[in-house]
Order: C-alpha cells, then structure tokens, then sequence
C-alpha cells in the first residue's frame, strides 16, 4: 500500500509525462474486449475467445483451483491420482475408450491431449478440430465428465497405482532427495511441504477408493472452476457448449472452505546444506523474507507491475554482466522478486557456484542488490528497460490477430488461479505508452529500497555435489560468508556510453541479377552479383516476423581429431565474444527495445546461421549477419571465462546416473569411436586454443559461398530487396571448399547387449537401438516416420494402458541421408528394475505383431488424421517453411513436395509399415543397453 500511494503521489507532483493525465490511476483495470468472461449460476467462471489461429481448431481447458494442498492426511498424491483416473472411466467414455477416441481424431496422448496437477490447480488440456461438429459436442462431454463424472471403479484404481508409482519412480534422484529436505525450509514449515504432488508411495499404494472419491466429492466442485474456450467457433456457440455440459454441475451440500496454507515470515537468518553424491550442480539460494503477492486490479497497480518488471530487467542484467569476468564470481547468477505460492512472493538472489565457491558468490550476490538498494539504477538503464518493454507491447499488439489461441487460453488460466491481469494486447500498448515515460529512475529506485531489506532475517541454501574434494561449507561457514560480505561497502556503477548503430557505415551495395517466381509455392528465387542465391517467401502468417536461415555442407566434420574440440566449441566462443567492435554485454544493451535473434556456427555436417526480427529491425538482423562473415571479434577474457564455467558445470556432471547411460549407450553403438560427442569432461575445455578457434572461425565464416539465404515472414519483395542488395549481395564469397567429410561412425552389426549398474535408486532405463545402411527417399522416410507411430501407439495402449509396466516412453529416430545413408531408432522405456525382463519381452511383442501382422487399420487412421491436422497447422507457420525450404535447398530435394504431403500420407499402407518394421526393427541387428541400480 504504501509504495502504491508513494508512487501515485509521484505520478501526481513528480513531472511525469502529461499523458498520465489521459489515465487515472485509482480505476479498476478493464479485462480485454477480445474474451468474454462469466459466471453460471452455480459458480463455475467461463473464458471465451473466437480466435482463427490455427484455423478449424478449439482450445478446451478445464481448470480445478484443487491441488494437493487440500489432501487430506491419507489422501497425499490423491489430487494426482484423480488427474491420471480422468482417463481411466466415466460417466460417457469406458476404461481406455477415451484416449483412443481422442487419438482417432488427430489428437496426440501426451502433446496435445495432458493435463497436469500442482499445490494449488488441477489442469485439463484438450485441443479439438472443429471440422465435424460431432467431435466438438464430444469434447465438451470429455470436460463435462473431467469435471463431476469420473468412474473410481476399483479395478481400474487398481490398475493406474502401478502407472502412477512409475511416475514416481521417473522422478527420482538427487534433485529430488535434496528438495525432500530444502522445501520444508523454503516453505517456512507449512503445508507446502508436506504435501508434493506426487504423493507418498505406501499411501499410492494402499489408499482406499473413498478416500480418492472423497477428494473429487469436496473439491471438483463447480464455484472452484473454469472453462477456457478459444478457437475457431462464435462466441454464442461456446456459450452454448459450456452451459448445456457445466450448468448442470452442483456444488456439495455441506462445501469444505477452500483455503490457501500461510507462509511464515521468516525472523531469524538461518542457512542449510544439503548434498548428494549424485548431485552435478552447487547452488546457493539466499531467500528473503515472504511478502503478500499483489493483485493487479488498477490502473496504479498496474503501473507498478510495469515499474518491477523494469527492476527486474535491469537488475539481472548486471547478474549476467557478472559472468563475464575472466575469473567469474559464479557461472550463473540471478536476482528478481518471484511468486512463491498464489498469495506470496519474495526477493530470491541464485547463483550456479563455480570453482571460487561460496565466498565470491555471496559476494557478488549481495553486493549487486546492496548497490541497486544504495544507489539505485541510472537513467541508460532505465531506458533500455523501458524500450524492451514498450517493444514487448508493441509486438503483441500487432500480432493480435494472429496470436495462436493455446497462448490466450494459457493468459486465462493464469488470470483464474493467479489473478494475472488480462486487459488485452490493445491496452497495454496504449498503457504501456503513457506511463512507461512517468516512470523516472527515482521511481524504480524507491521499489528497490523497499524491496531490499538492509538487514533481513534470510535462508541461505547451499546444494551440491557430496564428492570427494569439493569445498563444502558448513551452515556457519554458508551464513557468516553472507553476513560478511553484507558489511562490504559498495560503490555505484558507472555506464559507458554506446553507439545507435552496430556499423558505421553501410558496406557498398551489390545487385540483385535475376529474380525466378515459384507460383505454386508463392517463392522468388534470387541470384545476386556474389554468387549467392536467395529464396523469399513473403507471408501472412504473423504481422510482424522475418525468419532468415543460411546452410551450407562443412562444419566440424572438416577438421581433424585434434580439432575436435576447437571445433566443436567455436560456436558458442565466438558467439560469447560480442559481435564486431562490441562485447555480448554492449551489443545487448544496443539490442534494447528491438526484437533481433541470430545464432550462426558450425554444426556437425553444416554450418550456417539462423535469425529473426520484427519488421522494423530487419536491417539490424542483416548487419549482424554481415558482420558474421567479417573479422571475429577477440577477447581473451571472454574466452577464459567460457573455460572456466564450462569446467566447472562439467566437474560432477558424470554423477548423474542419465549421463552415465547416456554415454555408455552411445559407446556401445558406436564401438567407442573416438569422435563420439559425449557427457562434457572439465579436461575437454583443457584443448581449447583461442587462437586455433579464431583461425577456424575464419576459414568457414570468411566466406558466404556455397549458403542460399531462405527469407519467410512478413516483407514485402519491394520492401526488402534494397536490404538483399546492401547486406547480401555484398557478402564475400572467395574461393572455398564447400562438403562434409564422412568420419566413419558406424554403429556395431549384430545384437549387442549391455547393462550399466549406476544410481542408488530403483530405477531402471531400457535402450533398444536399431541401426545400419539404409537407401534414402523421402517417401520411405516417411514409411519409417509411420512406423514409428504405430510403435508408439502400440507402447501406449499395450505397455501403459494394459500390462501398466511403465508411465512414459517411446520410440524415436528416422532415417537419414548423411554422412552415408542410413537409419537409427531408438526405443526408450524406462521401468521398475524388477520389471526389466517383462517390458523387454512385451516390448518386442509388439514389434513382431507389427512384423508379422502389420499394424492395426485404426492405428494406421489414427497417424495419418493426427498427420493431417498437424501439417494443416504448420503451412500456415513461418518456421515450418523456413526449414522445408532450406532443407530442400541442402539436400536437393523437391520442395513441391510440401504441396503433395496429403498424398503421400494417403499412399502409405499397411504392408508399406510391415514391410519397415521388417527392414528396420531387426531380430538380429539392435543394440540393448539397460540401466540398473548399482545395489
């Protein structure tokens, strides 16, 4: 209260911008004109939206202010266990019925269809294609029957323990043995803790079926819900929908008081160490005490959300600023104000320690908010925050319409369980105009005296590594580190003034010699005066996006293996240096208030560049990219700073039991061949040569010859082909080799198998690898790709549904045309240790059904409908043909068959698939690699 009046008071008689006048502070903040929201007469709050992007399309959500915390004492992991039975039978729709309905209309389990549960809300996900109005009514029903019309039948209870105890067991491990002991200090002791979402194991084991039907009795009650509806439907019809399957919903007679546990402030400092020996990461957490979380409902309110947000920037910026030091305090480092729970929030200071340890990151943590609570921000860095932010709005407000509807249902469900402000990308434009220039730098730096207590009673967390020879502090080393380096005075920052531009003076033009019009695929193709071919496909796709992408056949397949490692680092070395004359820190800062992304480097077989901008900062996307292909910019600074936080992440990383597995697959694969890519090591960073990664750099970026630039979004050819001419057609491109080099990687022939004992917990992982030779087409790359989800389906309905051996899982992989033709499928299931043997066996049941039988005709229906609806969606998405058309470029391929991909879904059969699994899921050439416990 007391900062929202100080800053209505500044707004008032500060000087601020006459525009406040236009908006007075004290009136309630308006929700969007483009939702409708409501209430039915038994409580239950309903978000409508018409949105047509993607078209023919329904997001349906339904949202449960029900999560753990309202378990009772033998109802722990019972919210959960209820989210997992809406699949599992009701009132409408028998065990197993449901998810394969939804699966025969385009809808995948897992991606699309899911649902998630938390402390506080239960959420129910459910995308619907709205071409037969039959699909749509069904989907309602599915809400309808989520909402008041689960079965519990007992046998079916029983069968779901087992999925959701392998749920349990996936997220096992350290992480989760150390927040076992670090949430009940977070969460000052309350509920919180007690009650994760997963649950306890004996209680998931032997809970009684009313204690789980009690909980759905007293908390899926209507006043505790929503119903997000957008999409391509009229507003009347949604309406319609939701008061013909909820307004027949009741609330309990006698209802239960909904309420939320409270968070003790905490009054005495206090720090905890927590480590495991299968830990990679030493973190230290410094947690302030918990302040009320504030609802956005003014226009003064919102003011000052746009005030923090613009804390929040600028003090995290120079957390990163941080990082660049040749001997950094930390690896990484944040500071911001963060929701702790839906009523609380709290100042939380983070840091990933590297080798200086504890001291030099209390230091470095404390000093930074000491220095903005002392001496605040400067004006340079208000202005760059208020330009990101004023971009932000910008960018929403011209993408309106043609924002996708999951993201607007994803804004109400935040409005529903957080009170999130909604007013709609229209007035938050127009707010953001008028008050971000009232926001003056006294402003922000009375938030950050109020936010950052002097002297405040805090926990100091230290998690990490329990290996042998690291530095491990003990509670009263972590606590006196923090209270000394809280007595340090600090000193104010001081900003150094930048250029508007990346470049001087625009480099001399080149000409644009022919241009060639695809009008079936809406393309121009370009030849400049260097050489260099350009693909333009101007879009309507979004109002304000131009993705650019540039390949070519090289990379790090060209150097030899003492280079392995120059290579494979120089991408993230050379883009870590800064670009031209500029550090990473000064060109992000001469990044403020543009929407500009470029990442270039080399890749295994290519290199190349991808990017993207608004319209209005395409030029400074193609100055970036000119600059590319110039001099790298040197600094040995930077680079021994990369060293040195890489080795410091990759020092425990082979604690983990994954990354073990992960290895020891690829070795078994691949027979230890020496140019694997594996688990960093620290002594990997110890080859590193700047000097050698500059040289490297300027081999392959001296030269743009042999890349065809793809341009997709929205430009206008007359608009654009200045740019092309200035930034492009005057790219060097002298003489140079252009191909990868095969380097002999070859997976193993025959069956191999393998077994890695590691991990202290009884969790299991089983690998099945499929490799070889394999002549490439696109057509039997895209039989294979069917194979694939017909193996998936077969995993879900049969491993999960049926014999419940395991809760995720799946095959992936395809088949691949470099360095040599060939395929590579991989089938991960992870299970119980005990259950091994079984989910092997059924595993390759299902294989050989397929082999010998050929896969199911709905199987086969269900793949192409979910096909279908997903490649309806991406041609009207810029990355989609970003990629397709680059792609074809590279590897020469047709890019007509963009246009043909219905009839090549068509054609595939039954017999094709049979005749794949045959071909590729070989009984006598896979490679079985299982992980096991080590006790």
């Amino acid at each position: 209260m007391f900062c929202a009046a100080l800053l209505l008071l500044c707004a008032m008689v500060g000087g601020s911008s006459g525009a406040l006048a236009a908006l007075n502070l004290a009136d309630p903040l308006p929700i969007g004109p483009q939702v409708t929201v409501g209430k039915l007469p038994n409580g239950l709050t309903y978000y409508l939206q018409k949105n047509s992007l993607p078209a023919k399309r329904l997001e349906l959500r339904l949202v449960v202010k029900a999560g753990s915390v309202l378990e009772d004492e033998d109802q722990q992991g019972l919210a959960h266990f209820t989210e997992h039975m809406a699949f599992n039978g009701s009132t409408h729709f028998k065990k197993h019925e449901l998810v394969s309905y939804l699966q025969s209309i385009g809808l995948k389990f897992g991606a699309d269809l899911n649902a998630y549960t938390s402390f506080n809300e239960t959420v129910y996900m459910l995308p619907l294609p709205t071409d037969k109005p039959e699909d749509v009514d069904k989907g309602f029903l599915v809400l309808e029957d989520w909402a008041q019309g689960l079965s519990f039948n007992a046998d079916d209870v029983d069968s779901e323990r087992a999925i959701v105890l392998e749920e349990l067991r996936l997220g096992r491990g350290a992480q989760d043995r150390m927040n076992k002991l670090l949430l009940p200090k977070m969460f000052g002791g309350s509920l919180y803790a007690r009650r994760l979402p997963i649950g306890r194991e004996d209680l998931l084991k032997s809970f009684k079926v009313d204690a789980i039907k009690r909980f759905y009795h007293d908390w899926y009650r209507p006043d505790l819900m929503a119903v997000v509806v957008v999409g391509d439907m009229e507003v009347a019809q949604m309406l319609a929908q939701v008061q013909k399957h909820f307004g027949v919903l009741v609330n309990p007679a006698q209802e239960r008081p909904r309420n939320y546990p409270p968070i003790p402030v905490r009054s005495e400092s206090e720090a905890v160490v927590v480590t495991d020996p299968e830990a990679t990461n030493e973190v230290m957490q410094i947690l302030y005490p918990v302040m009320p979380r504030p609802v956005v409902a003014t226009m003064a309110d919102y003011r000052q959300a746009l005030l923090e947000q613009m804390f929040a920037i600028m003090l995290n910026q120079r957390m990163q600023e941080l990082t660049q030091q040749a001997t950094p305090p930390f690896v990484g480092g944040s500071s911001s104000v963060e929701g702790l729970a839906p009523d609380y929030r709290l100042l939380m200071s983070s840091a990933l320690l590297g080798r200086m340890g504890v001291d030099p990151a209390s230091q470095a943590l404390l000093a930074e908010t000491a220095r903005a609570r002392a001496f605040g921000f400067s004006e340079a860095e208000l202005e760059r925050a208020r330009k990101s932010i004023l971009r932000t709005a910008e960018q929403g407000f011209a993408e309106r319409d043609k924002t996708e509807s999951a993201a607007y249902a994803a804004e109400y469900l935040r409005n529903f369980l957080l009170h999130e402000e909604m007013p709609g990308s229209e007035n938050e434009l127009a707010y953001a105009r008028e008050l971000l220039p009232g926001i003056g730098v006294a402003d922000v730096n009375a938030f950050a005296h109020s936010v950052i207590p002097e002297r405040a009673a805090k926990l100091v967390v230290y998690s990490g590594s329990a290996k042998p020879g690291n530095q491990v502090p003990t509670q009263a080393e972590l606590l006196a580190a923090v209270q000394t380096a809280e007595q340090r005075p600090v000193i104010a920052r001081e900003e150094k003034a930048l250029p508007l531009s990346l470049m001087a003076h625009a480099p001399q033009a080149g000409i644009i010699q022919s241009e060639r019009w695809d009008e079936a695929l809406g393309v121009t193709e370009m030849q400049l005066s260097n050489g260099l071919k350009v693909i333009l496909k101007p879009t309507d796709f979004k109002n304000d996006q131009i993705l650019v992408s540039a390949t070519r056949f090289g990379g790090q397949s060209l150097f030899d293996a003492p280079d392995m490692y120059n290579a494979g680092y120089v991408t993230p070395i050379i883009s870590g240096m800064g670009v031209g004359d500029f550090s990473p820190t000064e060109v992000k800062k001469m990044m403020a208030g543009k929407l500009v992304s470029l990442g270039a480097g080399l890749n295994a077989l290519t290199e190349g560049l991808k990017g993207g901008s608004s319209n209005a900062d395409l030029e400074t996307l193609l100055q970036l990219i000119h600059l590319k292909f110039g001099p790298a910019r040197r600094d040995e600074a930077l680079f021994q700073s990369f060293v040195s936080r890489n080795q410091d992440s990759a020092k425990n990383a082979m604690a983990r039991p994954e990354s073990v597995f992960a290895d020891a697959k690829q070795n078994t694969l691949y027979g230890n061949h020496p140019r694997l890519w594996l688990t960093p090591r620290p002594q990997n960073f110890e080859h590193l040569s700047l000097d050698r990664i500059l040289e490297i750099d300027g081999q392959r970026f001296s030269s743009a010859r042999g890349m065809t630039f793809v341009m997709v979004g929205s430009f206008t050819l007359d608009g654009i082909r200045p740019l092309i001419a200035s930034y492009l057609a005057s790219l060097p491109t002298p003489e140079l080799a252009v191909g990868y080099r095969d380097l002999g990687v070859r997976p193993v022939p025959g069956v191999v198998k393998k077994d890695v004992n590691v991990g202290s917990e009884p969790k299991a992982q089983v690998s099945l690898s499929f490799a070889g030779d394999a002549a490439y087409s696109e057509d039997a790359r895209l039989t294979l790709a069917a194979l694939v989800e017909v193996v998936n389906l077969r995993i879900i309905d049969v491993l999960r549904e049926k014999l419940t051996l395991i809760y995720g899982g799946g095959m992936g992989g395809g088949l691949e045309q470099t360095p040599y033709p060939h395929y590579r499928l991989e089938l991960s299931l992870p299970c119980a240790p005990e259950n091994v043997d079984k989910v092997i066996a059924a595993a390759f049941d299902e294989i050989h059904k397929i082999q010998d039988l050929g896969p199911q005709a709905e199987d086969i229906a269900k793949l192409k409908t979910h096909w279908l609806l997903a490649h309806r969606k991406s041609l009207r998405e810029n990355p989609y043909w970003l990629d397709k058309l680059q792609s074809a470029e590279l590897y020469g391929t047709d890019p007509q068959l963009i246009l043909n991909y219905e009839n090549r879904v068509d054609a595939v059969t039954a017999d094709d698939i049979r005749s794949a699994a045959r071909r590729y899921l070989s009984r006598d050439n896979y490679v079985q690699v299982v992980m096991r416990p080590q006790n």
